[in-house]
């Protein structure tokens, strides 16, 4: 777990700027982090609110306890980590200045009951700055890997999870919906960082739930499907590493007042 929490912040470390800039913390915002994984975004967040707080919310009780490690050795104590699902989790109502999150929204089983939970949270006037990927085609990364290791396979059901706002009139609508007013879209064209070079961004992606499992269900000798994975990275070596293109949108709005 330690391995996937250290990759996923160096993959998006291009992206993890341009969040921080539109977030635009301030000293004394209350700040809520959803799908915080690691903690990285909320840690940031807690550091430039230094007269504030900051929470960090996820699913996943592993990638939390790395996040209060890190957070303890940063030495930080206005900030705090719990573990939940934004869409039923009990915020306090109007609890919030500032909601923060670094592709963590895409993912609800229901998202308009999850935007309204989040909209509640947040006092009028409260601000969101959440990162999410764009349409499917726009991102090379997604199903790169995946076709490397098992061409001609069958693509999984939640495949385009990742992806379900990355269309603005339906984000849009859905903020809406839930409370949100002057919702804006800022595109982000930075690439996704797999390692500084194929051997480390193999051993890296090696770890992952994902090529584990493809290894796991092919009849192929593992050799194979890793040769390919080898080839799609050497493709994409470059001056700075293994890169990936790919499209975001930052989404802000404010919560109705």
């Amino acid at each position: 777990m330690l391995q996937c929490a250290d990759f996923y912040d160096a993959e998006l470390s291009r992206h993890n700027l341009h969040l921080r800039a539109a977030a635009r913390v301030r000293t004394h915002d209350r700040i809520l982090d959803i799908g915080c994984g690691a903690g990285q975004t909320t840690r940031e967040a807690a550091l430039a609110a230094t007269q504030g707080s900051a929470v960090g919310v996820d699913t996943s009780a592993e990638m939390l306890e790395i996040a209060r490690q890190r957070s303890a050795e940063a030495g930080l104590g206005n900030i705090s980590f719990e573990l939940g699902d934004a869409q039923t989790h009990d915020f306090p109502a109007a609890g919030f200045d500032l909601c923060i999150s670094r592709f963590g929204v895409m993912f609800f089983a229901d998202p308009p009951a999850a935007f309204t939970n989040i909209a509640h949270a947040m006092r009028p006037g409260g601000r969101i700055a959440w990162m999410v990927w764009q349409n499917q085609e726009r991102n090379e990364w997604s199903g790169a890997i995946r076709n490397a290791l098992a061409p001609g396979s069958r693509i999984p059901e939640n495949a385009g999870k990742p992806f379900s706002l990355g269309d603005p009139t339906i984000a849009k609508e859905l903020l809406s919906t839930a409370g949100f007013t002057s919702i804006d879209f800022t595109e982000v064209k930075e690439p996704v960082f797999y390692g500084a070079n194929v051997d480390a961004a193999l051993d890296a992606l090696a770890g992952l739930y994902m090529v584990k499992d493809a290894l796991m269900h092919t009849d192929e000798a593992p050799d194979r499907p890793l040769q390919r994975l080898r080839d799609l990275l050497e493709a994409h070596m470059t001056f700075g590493g293994v890169l990936f293109n790919s499209h975001a949108w930052i989404i802000t709005a404010e919560r109705a007042r």
